[in-house]
């Protein structure tokens, strides 16, 4: 039997007065039901739903309806609350009004029933126990290798969100150990020269850079001089007079700028035998000397303390007005 022919009720819309209201729905007892938690409950949940949106739509589900009568009645039963049988009204727009319809028309009364939820969680407490026993094997391990080598052994894994948050809970620490930095000397003069570049204040609505290098064993700075530009042709201008007069280390230590990873660099560098080194991506801790000097330069030169604890930054060196104030625990100790 096709699902029309279920229909108990048949709707004639020549039957209804102009004007007058259309009684579609038949209110069902507002009776709060308790939460479903077997299955008799949850099925019994669904079935009275689904009695709910048939007694909704009844009216408007004949199929001897055109389109062009149905839609007045559709957009009727979109403007009113409707009383839910678990206590109180709704509201349904024309579009799920539709949706029910089509679904009654192609699945009768089952098809108006919502689909039924998943009851348990969807990972498998084995799985994640797997998970944990990966991490605490090597803590340096990634959500995502561990959920690799899941995937790997067993065919699907949880997310790495999943795994993240289940690490959290069970306080597995999720980051990377920190690790120690001790105290670095070279043990003579120009075995290594540190390097590096400082952001300058504005002169003249020009950017300024200072460029600086510093022997790691006596702290000397072998040269610093400021510039206009970031860029391989005026490091190279510091760096010239520097070596000739204090002469050739045997190493350039220096960080992933673009000056400082020019290949102009590294060819001048190969001339004179010098071997450059580049610091780890955002790992300045072996470059702690000349940040140091940076940092003192900066509140010496370019943001003197000011009364209350703050330090200006001034845009020139004349001091001109225009500034920003910064905290002293902010800015650079």
């Amino acid at each position: 039997m096709s699902a029309s022919a279920q229909l108990p009720d048949r709707f004639d819309p020549a039957l209804v007065p102009p004007g007058a209201a259309i009684p579609l729905v038949s209110a069902v007892p507002a009776n709060p039901a308790p939460r479903a938690t077997t299955p008799l409950m949850r099925k019994e949940h669904r079935d009275n739903i689904a009695l709910f949106r048939y007694q909704v739509i009844r009216g408007v589900a004949d199929p001897s309806l055109s389109t062009r009568q149905r839609g007045p009645l559709v957009r009727a039963l979109a403007a009113v609350d409707h009383p839910w049988p678990f206590g109180g009204t709704r509201r349904y727009s024309r579009e799920t009004l539709d949706r029910w319809v089509k679904a009654w028309h192609e699945g009768g009364f089952d098809g108006l029933k919502p689909e039924e939820r998943a009851t348990t969680g969807g990972t498998d407490p084995t799985v994640l126990v797997l998970a944990e026993s990966l991490k605490r094997e090597k803590p340096n391990r990634t959500a995502a290798q561990v959920k690799r080598i899941i995937t790997e052994t067993l065919g699907q894994a949880p997310s790495e969100t999943t795994l993240l948050r289940h690490f959290r809970a069970r306080n597995i620490s999720t980051g990377a150990r920190p690790v120690a930095t001790g105290r670095f000397e070279t043990a003579v003069s120009n075995e290594i020269w540190v390097g590096d570049a400082l952001h300058g204040p504005r002169i003249g609505g020009r950017k300024t850079y200072l460029f600086a290098f510093l022997d790691d064993h006596s702290r000397m700075v072998t040269t610093a001089r400021w510039a206009w530009a970031e860029d391989a042709i005026r490091l190279s201008a510091v760096l010239r007079p520097a070596l000739q007069t204090h002469g050739i280390p045997d190493v350039a230590y220096l960080d992933n700028g673009a000056a400082m990873s020019d290949k102009s660099l590294a060819r001048t560098c190969a001339k004179l035998g010098i071997r450059l080194v580049h610091s780890a991506p955002y790992r300045p801790q072996g470059r702690g000397k000349i940040e140091r000097f940076l940092c003192a330069t900066r509140r010496a030169a370019i943001s003197p303390v000011q009364p209350g604890q703050t330090r200006r930054e001034v845009c020139g060196s004349d001091g001109l007005p225009g500034y920003r104030k910064v905290m002293g625990t902010v800015a650079c100790q």
